[in-house]
């Protein structure tokens, strides 16, 4: 064979051998796109665990620093980075004896995300995030709407260690404001007084200072006002219930196809599972608590991680004071006798769970509610379930209204389902202090638009815009209050933010069908007072037929507008009347009801002109109650409104 013959044949066999490593590898990427595939029609989990990145902790901070950034909670991280991003020289300091950044999310083990999404305008688009900027480039580095929380802890980490201008600071033992009084009776913040993890103290100065603790515990430390719980309804010894979450083991591939099977097919409304997260199961709240007046499961909220393992947010635990230590101990007490027997439970009532395991709790509680500080607008419900928008808008929240037990006797509530609504500035501005803004779920918002506004989401949009009005106001040579006033500068602010990826254009949104009912002012009273809820479907059954029993169930609710003026026993009401819990409420009935609870003597037939002698009822509402012998839940409303008005002076 000549050497031509020989190199022709080498070269065709080597031409066919890479022929078939071509189709080879085809094949190969064809098994592997369709084994994804696969994975993500049955809910498989394939990711690999990360190890957790030791956070690198400066001994001792500067002297001084354009801004120090109080808590490593998701909304600190935020913050940071965005006046880092912004040109400023941070301080982000941990005051919790925290190892990790993210706080709630990464010790509390809170792993799956109360998401804000777009409103849609076709029911069958694909879900959009509503939080851009900051949120939207941590959460593309996470699994999902729920995570592995060492993903998620080293997500923080690596987007703040990427910044030049942070310094992190952990493990100090104390964080003390340095306060400076003001002529005009105000104080202003001028850095912090840190007692270091060895006993050492500094003082550390900074122009100005962002609060995103859990709990505003450095606002409060300040001087800063608030209300504490349900106090602004009346009820401040009541507060959402806290949550120890649990770890589970041996939730394979396999337990998850078994739940998403049940759940998926589930006709109930608000069940369902995908890749990382279940939501479902509300049968676990006949769960039989050995301590029945502390403790209560609710439906499972199941997070997905990456070692076959799931975080479960369902253990409610109440009368919890979150500021003592023993308190809290006996909460963790209270979880841990409790757990063994709730995953027993699971396995006996649901197949799917019969090889799962306890493996363990988190290291911090969940705590939904503590304080809520007074800023230069307070956010209110009637802002939340109308879609408000507000000029100096710095976020956007859509999460419904998510009122959760304050007792175990208690089934929570969802006041309504807003499809979006703006977050203002004003609302990180405390009252009283400056050179302060609060980014945490402890900011100005009263108790009710709390039940949306504190998820995380939000709270590390509010955290960005902290951190950039920080730039801004040394910038401008404003204060934080002046800014507030400012539109000019909040125009500036907003151009800053969107330029940064956040999103924060003015919204229009068509009116929801309540706000163009006739009685739709009463409605406006009834949700500030707390006595109104339209579920997930923003319906208050306002044309529905009232009754004179829901009457004095709604008047003695009432009560907490102003308890000294309700002397009377609204229960005398209805004392003689049978079946008051079905015949139709009169207007002569519904006013009887009023006087009694306000102890003014009146016979029932005098009772309405009683109430409108005394400016408790005006005209205006009478004419617009169409039927004076069946009243509706809306004309209740605006009996509520009226009366309102007459005790408080106050719409």
């Amino acid at each position: 064979m000549t050497n031509s013959n020989r190199n022709n044949s080498t070269s065709k066999g080597w031409l066919w051998l890479m022929g078939v490593l071509i189709v080879l590898a085809v094949l190969a990427a064809a098994a592997s796109l369709y084994y994804q595939y696969k994975h993500l029609l049955h809910g498989e989990h394939s990711s690999v665990k990360q190890a957790i990145e030791e956070v690198k902790s400066v001994k001792k901070a500067k002297n001084e620093y354009d801004v120090i950034v109080v808590g490593t909670d998701p909304e600190g991280v935020a913050a940071a980075v965005s006046a880092a991003r912004n040109g400023l020289s941070t301080l982000l300091v941990d005051g919790r004896n925290r190892d990790a950044l993210g706080g709630l999310m990464t010790l509390g083990d809170l792993n799956t995300i109360d998401m804000n999404y777009v409103p849609k305008l076709n029911p069958l688009s694909k879900d959009e995030v509503l939080n851009k900027g900051f949120f939207s480039e941590w959460y593309s580095k996470i699994e999902g709407d729920s995570f592995d929380v060492n993903t998620a802890a080293n997500a923080f980490y690596n987007l703040v260690r990427a910044e030049k201008n942070i310094d992190i600071l952990m493990h100090t033992q104390k964080i003390d404001p340095v306060v400076v009084p003001e002529a005009s009776g105000n104080a202003s913040i001028q850095g912090a007084n840190l007692t270091l993890a060895d006993g050492t103290k500094q003082t550390v100065k900074a122009a100005s200072v962002i609060d995103a603790t859990q709990d505003a515990d450095f606002a409060a430390a300040a001087g800063v006002p608030y209300t504490f719980g349900r106090e602004d309804l009346g009820d401040p010894k009541s507060r959402m219930a806290v949550t120890m979450v649990f770890k589970l083991k041996n939730v394979t591939s396999e337990v998850w196809d078994k739940m998403a099977k049940r759940l998926n097919n589930d006709s109930s409304d608000g069940t369902g599972v995908n890749e990382v997260s279940v939501w479902g199961y509300g049968e676990m709240s006949n769960y039989p608590p050995i301590n029945k007046e502390r403790a209560k499961m609710r439906g499972l909220n199941m997070g997905r991680q990456n070692d076959n393992t799931a975080l479960v947010n369902s253990l409610q635990i109440f009368n919890v004071d979150t500021f003592d230590p023993k308190s809290v101990q006996e909460a963790i007490d209270i979880a841990n006798k409790e757990l063994p027997n709730v995953v027993t439970y699971m396995k006996q009532t649901f197949p799917e769970f019969a090889g799962v395991e306890l493996a363990g709790t988190a290291s911090e509680l969940y705590v939904r509610e503590t304080r809520h500080i007074q800023g230069e607008y307070r956010l209110n419900i009637v802002d939340v379930c109308t879609n408000g928008d507000q000029w100096d808008r710095i976020g956007f929240g859509s999460y419904p209204v998510d009122i959760q037990r304050t007792s175990p006797t208690d089934n929570g509530n969802v006041v309504c389902d807003p499809k979006q609504y703006a977050i203002p500035f004003r609302s990180i501005v405390p009252l009283k202090v400056d050179g302060l803004l609060v980014a945490s779920k402890a900011a100005s918002y009263d108790t009710l638009p709390h039940g949306s506004a504190r998820v995380i989401p939000n709270g590390m949009a509010v955290g960005q815009a902290a951190g950039a009005a920080a730039k801004l106001a040394k910038q401008e040579k404003l204060t934080f209050r002046q800014m507030s006033v400012s539109k000019e500068v909040i125009t500036k602010l907003q151009d800053q933010l969107n330029n940064q990826g956040m999103e924060i254009k003015p919204i229009t949104l068509k009116p929801e069908p309540f706000m163009e009912h006739k009685a739709y002012e009463g409605l406006k009273s009834a949700l500030m007072l707390g006595l109104a809820s339209g579920a997930y479907d923003n319906n208050f059954h306002l044309d529905d037929a009232a009754n004179p029993k829901r009457m004095v169930n709604l008047v003695s609710s009432a009560r907490k507008m102003k308890p000294e003026a309700f002397i009377g026993d609204v229960s005398h009401a209805i004392a003689n009347l049978q079946n008051n819990d079905k015949i139709p409420l009169t207007l002569e009935q519904a006013s009887y009801t009023i006087t009694q609870a306000l102890g003014l003597k009146a016979a029932s037939t005098e009772a309405q002109s009683k109430l409108m002698e005394n400016k408790l009822l005006t005209e205006t509402t009478v004419k617009l109650i169409a039927d004076k012998q069946k009243l509706t839940n809306a004309d209740t409303y605006l009996l509520i409104k009226d009366l309102k008005v007459g005790v408080t002076g106050k719409p």
